[in-house]
This record gives structure tokens, sequence and C-alpha cells, in this order.
């Protein structure tokens, strides 16, 4: 598998995988916010996922991938916690404030246009004219929907303001995160040891964290919570991370995160059918017009 992998890469077939792989990771990730957003506490739902994430990250380096080899693989391995960690500590704080189709489309629709300056930086990617366009569309449904939020929802209108500061910042958390993996995942010669040595390394932290609050919380987590939202929550966040980067890997890395974004009309459709949040549709044609400028972006390239 890696050598197919590897093999692919800069060819067409790695550009249209690496589609495949980013319009994955968007449907995948919005889902996963869906389930960190349900029922429980967010920093309770992500403990649970990321207990599961390291359960099935453990066979995966003792048998199925290589090492990291050397100090600077491990570095680059183990330079992932800090940034996951402060992404993740930034989306349980955001969603402890505001609802998620509030809140998700934000962190989403801020992170690629970050992204988009870091691999600009980091790799030399540079954006043609209507490639600019779609980031502008994308802009503008952005911050549309945040100006909608602040003038119409009533429901913890309180908090309102600290959740669209906090997914502003967490969207630069992406991006960092985005960049970083990316540049990661080039670096060591096999994609899926990076990978799966980053579901260990980077979600050791959140079951700690459960642990501590657990004598605290007011909701605790029942059995069918353990299967469905953390099993099942860890399922999909290897496919959502796990696409998303070995996008980046295969193709230019502003287009796979700016393709990953998505994910927002996706969340328009989880928050109205699952959650039962009230969308409406103005919002709904905001969160449209955040995925029309990832396409145009895409199709411009």
């Amino acid at each position: 598998m890696s050598d197919w992998f590897t093999a692919i890469e800069g060819t067409e077939a790695g550009h249209q995988a690496a589609l495949i792989l980013a319009l994955s990771a968007a449907l995948l990730h919005a889902l996963f916010g869906s389930l960190q957003k349900g029922r429980l506490a967010p920093w309770t739902s992500r403990g649970i996922m990321d207990v599961f994430m390291v359960a099935l990250a453990v066979p995966a380096v003792l048998w199925l991938v290589p090492a990291p080899q050397g100090a600077l693989q491990w570095a680059l391995v183990l330079g992932a916690i800090p940034i996951h960690m402060a992404y993740k500590v930034g989306m349980a704080m955001a969603y402890s404030r505001g609802a998620y189709t509030v809140v998700y489309p934000v962190v989403r629709g801020t992170g690629p246009v970050f992204t988009v300056l870091g691999a600009w930086v980091v790799f030399g990617e540079v954006f043609q004219p209507l490639q600019w366009l779609g980031v502008g569309l994308l802009m503008a449904g952005i911050l549309g929907l945040a100006l909608y939020n602040l003038r119409h929802i009533v429901v913890a209108r309180e908090t309102l303001v600290a959740a669209l500061i906090l997914a502003v910042v967490t969207g630069a958390l992406v991006a960092l995160y985005t960049t970083y993996d990316a540049y990661a995942i080039r670096a060591l010669p096999d994609p899926f040891t990076f990978l799966a040595w980053f579901f260990l390394v980077t979600n050791l932290d959140f079951p700690l964290v459960l642990a501590w609050r657990w004598r605290h919380l007011d909701i605790r987590p029942a059995p069918r919570d353990w299967l469905r939202g953390g099993f099942l929550g860890a399922l999909v966040a290897y496919g959502s991370f796990g696409s998303v980067m070995l996008a980046t890997r295969l193709d230019k890395v502003g287009e796979a995160a700016v393709l990953r974004e998505t994910s927002t009309v996706f969340a328009a459709l989880i928050g109205w059918l699952v959650l039962k949040e009230t969308v409406g549709p103005r919002r709904i044609a905001l969160m449209a017009l955040i995925a029309v400028g990832a396409v145009v972006v895409e199709v411009a390239g």
C-alpha cells in the first residue's frame, strides 16, 4: 500500500486520489464534529473518542508500520502533540459556548484561508487569480455567517461572541496543524508511519482530561456513548484526519485544505437533521457559499 501510494505522488492519478480524499475528509469531519457536539459535553465526548483512537493505534504501531527512524522523524511526530492539543482545547471551548452550526462553519471556513498563506510560505504554492476569487467567496460566506449569527441567534446569546472569537482562533490552529502535518507526512518515507504514530501520541491528552473531570461530570457517559460516540467517532476521525493528511502528501496543501471545507454543507445538513438545530435558508445559503468558494479554488487550479 505504501509503495503504491508513494508511486502516484505528483501524478494525475495522485491528483484525482487527493481530490477524493479531501472530499471524503469533508463529509467525515462534519460527522465527527456532530459526534463531539452531541448529548455529552464536548470535553467528555472528545475524551471518549480519543480513548478508542489510542486503542486502535496501538496494534498499528506494534505490527503494521515501521517506527520513525532517527531523531528528526521522532521530533516531527512528537511536534504534532502541542499543536493538536491546542486545537482540541479550542474546539471544546467553542462548542461549549455555541451551537454546532454556529461554531463549525467559522472554524472550518477560517482554517483554509490561513492554510493557503502557510502553504505559500512553507511549500511555495501559488494560487491563480480565479482561485483567489474562490477564497474571497469562501471568506464572504464566513463573515456573512458570523454577522448573521450575531444579529439573529437568540439562544445562548451571552456566549455567542466568545464562541465566534474562539472559532476564529481555532480556525487558525486548523491552518497550523494542516501545514505542519503536511510537512511532517512528506518528510517521513512511509506516510502511514506518521499517521499511525500521530493517532497514538496526539490522543493521549484528552483521556487524561476525561479522567480528571470524571468526578464532576453532570452527565456521565453510558455504555452506548462509549460504543457509539467513542468507537464510531474514532473510526470517523481516522477517516477524516487520515484522508486529508494523505491528500496533502499527494497534491497541493492549500487546495486540499480548501476542498475539505465543503464540510460546511454537510454540517448544515447534520445540524438540521440530526442535532435538530434551526438552520434556516439564509444560513444554509451562506454555508453553501463557503463550499462554492472551495469548489472554485479546485476548478481554477
